[in-house]
């Protein structure tokens, strides 16, 4: 394999500052950088994960982070999905979110991972995924499938 995950995923928001802490706050991110690259651009790093990041635009005029269309309808990228470090950070995740209000906490068992989603304060849907302890080689269940224990 020639690839070792995902760099970055940029996206828009009206509101960089809130975005910021939403991240900082659930996931323990940090933001390496932030400025105005070009009059009305806005441009700030958000590092999720040893080599990821967010790459976040809030453009001066620029409203498209606020039309918001139901899953599949999104265009070619429709969600963000994220790999927890381990069970318990899993846990402490799901556990700030639904603390925010930013998901109800279901955990669904795809079989091979477990996966909580949620939503950012720009709206953008995002899914915590992790290894599921209880996975049985071959085994995959469809969306929905509850997860024992939560």
């Amino acid at each position: 394999m020639l690839l070792d995950g995902v760099n970055h995923v940029a996206i828009l928001t009206n509101d960089s500052d809130r975005l910021h802490r939403f991240y900082v706050d659930i996931f323990d991110a940090t933001v390496s950088r932030d400025d105005e690259t070009t009059p009305g651009v806005r441009l700030s790093f958000v590092d999720i994960g040893p080599h990821t990041q967010l790459n976040v635009f809030e453009i001066t005029d620029n409203r498209e982070a606020a039309r918001q269309t139901p899953m599949f309808g999104r265009g070619r990228i429709d969600h963000l999905g994220l790999q927890a470090a381990s069970l318990d950070a899993f846990h402490a995740v799901r556990d700030r979110l639904v603390g925010v209000g930013a998901t109800d906490g279901f955990v669904t068992d795809f079989g091979p991972f477990l996966s909580v989603f949620f939503r950012d304060p720009d709206g953008l849907e995002g899914e915590v995924c992790v290894a599921n302890p209880a996975a049985v080689p071959g085994v995959f269940h469809p969306p929905g499938t509850p997860a024992s224990g939560f």
